[in-house]
């Protein structure tokens, strides 16, 4: 649908631009937009090496193990059939552990890891089990304590109050998790 969508965006902006003499601000808009960014990405890429290294320091620690102790309960409760799986359950806390700090970036690998893992335990490996459904449902939530990434880039376009965003984000994820939750439930 978006490979339709946006040449369609993109002829139109171009066809205006041309026909409405503006095609000079169009030529510099789409220059100072690439160059804002690579920018942006310099700076997120800063952002997201610090964190993937603070995750891979405390996977090397006992940290994450303190951490899981911590989200046992939890992780018990939401995913009963991987109870007995102390890889799984730990692989499973790095990825919450990585969306509660706002890391989407370091959770991605961190929750395909999960996944897999999750796989091998699959009975029917052509079929989602429901920790494996539970765990999708917990990703697309984000719940997150620190939206570390949108505090970033907020604070790389130069922001007034890059924190500003913390307690509409927790207001965000919280619905977000109701919301998939009773949806996971009403069709499940």
């Amino acid at each position: 649908m978006l490979n339709n969508i946006w040449p369609v965006f993109i002829i139109v902006s171009f066809s205006y631009a041309i026909f409405s003499g503006n095609l000079e601000h169009l030529n510099s808009a789409i220059f100072q937009s690439t160059n804002d960014a690579i920018i942006l990405s310099i700076d997120l890429l800063g952002t997201i090496c610090l964190w993937n290294g603070i995750m891979r320091v405390a996977n090397k620690t006992s940290i994450i193990e303190k951490l899981t102790n911590l989200l046992s309960p939890i992780i018990k409760i939401l995913f009963p059939e991987m109870k007995k799986n102390k890889q799984v359950q730990k692989e499973i806390s790095m990825n919450m552990i990585a969306n509660i700090l706002g890391l989407g970036n370091a959770a991605t690998p961190l929750g395909l890891k999960a996944m897999k893992s999750m796989q091998k335990e699959n009975r029917e490996k052509d079929t989602l089990s429901n920790s494996m459904l539970v765990f999708i449902v917990l990703n697309t939530a984000s719940i997150q304590l620190i939206p570390t990434t949108v505090i970033a880039i907020r604070n790389s376009l130069g922001s007034a109050n890059p924190t500003g965003i913390i307690l509409p984000v927790w207001i965000a994820t919280i619905c977000a998790a109701i919301a998939r939750n009773n949806c996971y439930y009403v069709n499940y």
